[in-house]
């Protein structure tokens, strides 16, 4: 299905498309970032939130890291400063690369069996289809925050994936 090499290739793209929108939501000020703009998870910020969360929720599935606290509602509001979001966002993106970068073929090919808080039970999958998951929460996450960020008047950058600049290609 897929190998280290994918993930690797969607954690630098990962990096990439935080440092991207970030960027572009610095120039926005705290009240129009927490302005509700009708996505799934309010606003931009709150959408930022929520994908921290899932994040180091996910991380902690995979590599026993401590899960962040709070569940999918509460997400939405583990931002109280943006420059410590910044701050832990990068951290949140190293450990994700440093994860890809230490990723095996052996490990992707096992099944991972977690409590589901959204589901309220035990659920069993397979390693890399749950890979394939959280690359694509992020990207869908982002690409809502990509549309309000563009509502709202800003210009993120590229996102295709052969676009990315050297500096993140690894």
């Amino acid at each position: 299905m897929i190998n280290p090499a994918f993930a690797q290739l969607m954690a630098r793209y990962n990096h990439w498309q935080n440092d991207n929108l970030i960027t572009c939501a610095d120039a926005l000020d705290d009240e129009a970032r927490r302005q509700n703009r009708g996505a799934f998870f309010g606003s931009i910020e709150g959408t930022f939130s929520h994908l921290l969360w899932g994040d180091g929720i996910w991380l902690s599935r995979f590599c026993e890291d401590p899960p962040p606290p709070g569940d999918i509602p509460a997400s939405t509001s583990m931002i109280e400063d943006w420059n410590v979001f910044r701050e832990e966002r990068m951290h949140m993106d190293r450990r994700i690369l440093d994860w890809a970068e230490n990723l095996s073929a052996a490990w992707l090919d096992g099944d991972l069996t977690w409590h589901s808080g959204a589901l309220g039970r035990q659920v069993t999958r397979p390693r890399a289809e749950l890979v394939v998951q959280f690359f694509n929460h992020q990207t869908h996450h982002r690409g809502q925050i990509h549309a309000m960020l563009t509502a709202s008047g800003m210009r993120p950058g590229d996102t295709d994936v052969p676009f990315m600049p050297e500096i993140y290609a690894g």
